[in-house]
């Protein structure tokens, strides 16, 4: 099932099917099914399609990326985190930082895995029947503020409001065949800047779930960013990061494509 997270004038976020031009209501939440209705919803805005207990970003996850970023194939899973403050939807804005200034923000193509129950010390054999859904994700992130000016650890640079797009559908797992074998791309501004598959994954999406699965509970709501492919702004040479005018697209074979404006942060 495809089902998309939307409100209606003055409504609370629901989930919603959609058929041809039409939106339905559903009954339920990734956790336990949904069941749609024939209700027809008009929808006012696209919220992100899940909304996370704890967001997981990996890094140095594409073969092709860490040779672009000289560095070493990781022996095991790089680990950061994103705040979950930084969730945003399908169109909404991207706001380049202006508190803490950042002149280097990236943009990241990704795919997202929502964890649907509670799993510990899961064997990779096991772990894709723990996984809710998938979508897109676009794992924004301030390199300076993730390489300078904060200590060594990447949370800061990758933690900043509006830096977690995501959407615009969660898909089901009984849509997607093998996760590891989806076409992803990004563009900037219409121009294609990242064009890769999820066979060149280092570590697969079961590998990453049993990973982060050991000695440490995964609580439903658990979202897990599996790495970027080739072909990010700051690999450019001269390196090309977002400024306000941009549009932003990350696209995933069999899930969609999200897409982002980017403005300046008020501060």
């Amino acid at each position: 099932m495809r089902v998309y997270r939307i409100s209606t004038d003055e409504s609370s976020p629901f989930y919603a099917t959609r058929s041809g031009d039409r939106y339905l209501r559903c009954q339920g939440n990734p956790f336990g099914g949904f069941t749609e209705t024939s209700q027809e919803v008009t929808p006012i805005q696209f919220h992100a399609p899940v909304d996370p207990v704890v967001v997981f970003a990996i890094g140095v996850n594409y073969r092709e990326h860490a040779v672009e970023m000289n560095q070493p194939i990781p022996d095991f899973p790089v680990v950061t985190m994103k705040s979950i403050s930084s969730v945003i939807g399908n169109g909404a804005d991207i706001e380049l930082p202006r508190f803490l200034r950042s002149d280097s923000v990236d943009f990241e193509a990704e795919l997202a895995i929502l964890i649907g129950r509670r799993c510990k010390n899961v064997r990779p054999e096991q772990a894709l029947d723990y996984v809710a859904g998938y979508t897109v994700a676009n794992d924004v992130s301030a390199r300076d503020w993730q390489k300078i000016y904060s200590g060594g650890q990447w949370c800061k640079g990758k933690g900043f409001d509006t830096f977690c797009p995501l959407g615009p559908v969660l898909v089901t797992p009984d849509e997607i065949a093998d996760p590891g074998n989806l076409a992803i791309r990004s563009e900037l501004n219409g121009e294609v800047f990242q064009n890769s598959n999820t066979r060149d994954l280092i570590f697969s999406v079961a590998q990453l779930i049993s990973f982060l699965s050991g000695s440490a509970t995964l609580l439903p709501g658990t979202l897990i960013l599996t790495g970027t492919p080739p072909g990010v702004g700051s690999a450019r040479k001269p390196p090309v990061y977002l400024a306000a005018g941009d549009v932003v697209s990350v696209e995933i074979e069999s899930i969609g494509r999200l897409t982002n404006p980017v403005v300046e942060e008020i501060a």
